[in-house]
């Protein structure tokens, strides 16, 4: 088994105190590679940074305008959104424009990431639903996906299971995902996400190339094409919608706009399309952790954008970030190592 490469550092009394392995992909939408380090082709799990993909047959399909999704309802099928008001408040809506309501949703509940939130629906005497539910919005653009697929029959009924691989819903998005991907999801491992519907196992290959045809269009079905550029508008135009308060992919989006578009997802992966360069981005940090795989993005972003000042002071304070301890005393720093920066 090849050992990837340290891609960030932690510092701490001028030495490393711990570091995070890793391999990064950047890759266009025909396959030509920018930048490869580490293992590339060993397929792993994206989780939630392909819920673009995920949204794709929510557009296509006609699902999205027959029921008049808005730009936030659409950027909010491709969040992992922390469970705000009005998160929460979108979420319902799609539901309620679909004539259902959140006992249809099959994600689970848990409490909202947002520890505003968390406290507040706590001092309610409130518990978290599966509105809450950090995919809750994803989940709630399958059963969009649905109700056009039921076909005149019992939404409801038809909806049962949806999670499931042989669903007909679940089939439309992991037929979007292959062909996007151009990655045969019928011979790679499978597992189940955290919100129960499966996931593919997909190399950082594919899955960069992937984010470029997102971003350029290059490679993709007129359907993807059109679709692709909805969700990329809508979250441009709504990035509060994919993340929230403080979220690293909020904060990121908020700031460059149509530039960029990014997702994280968990056990440390990361994609981006970055559209004018035509390159998509696949990152994947062997232990798992988010701190690094967003340091990483923040490097890579900053490098291959190559943004004007303050943006890119802003990018570069995400890939070397300030360590401080209870009483505001720097203690050491969290950064991206020269192989990300400059190659």
């Amino acid at each position: 088994m090849t050992i990837n490469p340290v891609l960030v550092e932690v510092t701490r009394g001028g030495i490393v105190e711990s570091a995070h392995r890793g391999s990064i992909a950047v890759i266009d939408a025909d396959g030509r590679v920018a930048l490869a380090i580490g293992d590339i082709d060993r397929p792993v799990f994206p989780r939630s940074a392909v819920k673009v993909l995920q949204a794709l047959p929510l557009v296509e399909s006609g699902a999205a305008d027959c029921l008049g999704l808005t730009d936030d309802e659409l950027a909010l099928a491709c969040a992992s959104h922390g469970g705000e008001a009005v998160h929460v408040r979108a979420v319902a809506s799609m539901l309620a424009k679909a004539g259902l309501d959140a006992t249809v949703l099959e994600c689970g509940a848990h409490w909202p990431y947002d520890d505003a939130s968390a406290r507040a629906l706590a001092a309610r005497g409130e518990h978290p639903s599966a509105l809450h539910n950090n995919c809750s919005g994803k989940h709630a653009g399958f059963v969009c996906l649905g109700c056009l697929l039921a076909n005149g029959g019992v939404v409801r009924e038809f909806l049962r299971g949806y999670v499931a691989r042989e669903h007909p819903v679940m089939h439309e998005v992991s037929a979007a995902i292959e062909t996007v991907t151009g990655w045969p999801l019928a011979g790679t491992a499978v597992g189940v996400d955290g919100c129960s519907i499966p996931t593919y196992a997909i190399p950082l290959r594919h899955l960069a190339r992937a984010f470029a045809r997102i971003g350029s269009g290059v490679g993709l079905r007129e359907g993807h094409v059109r679709a692709a550029q909805r969700l990329r508008a809508a979250v441009a135009k709504a990035p509060f919608m994919v993340g929230g308060a403080g979220r690293f992919d909020t904060r990121v989006m908020e700031r460059l706009g149509e530039r960029a578009f990014c997702k994280g997802g968990a056990e440390g992966m990361h994609c981006a399309a970055m559209p004018t360069q035509g390159l998509g981005i696949a990152i994947k940090i062997d232990d798992g952790h988010s701190r690094a795989s967003e340091a990483v993005m923040a490097a890579l972003l900053a490098r291959w954008l190559d943004p004007p000042e303050p943006d890119a002071a802003f990018l570069r304070g995400l890939a070397d970030v300030r360590l401080a301890n209870w009483n505001g005393i720097e203690v050491g720093r969290l950064r991206s190592v020269e192989s990300v920066l400059s190659g």
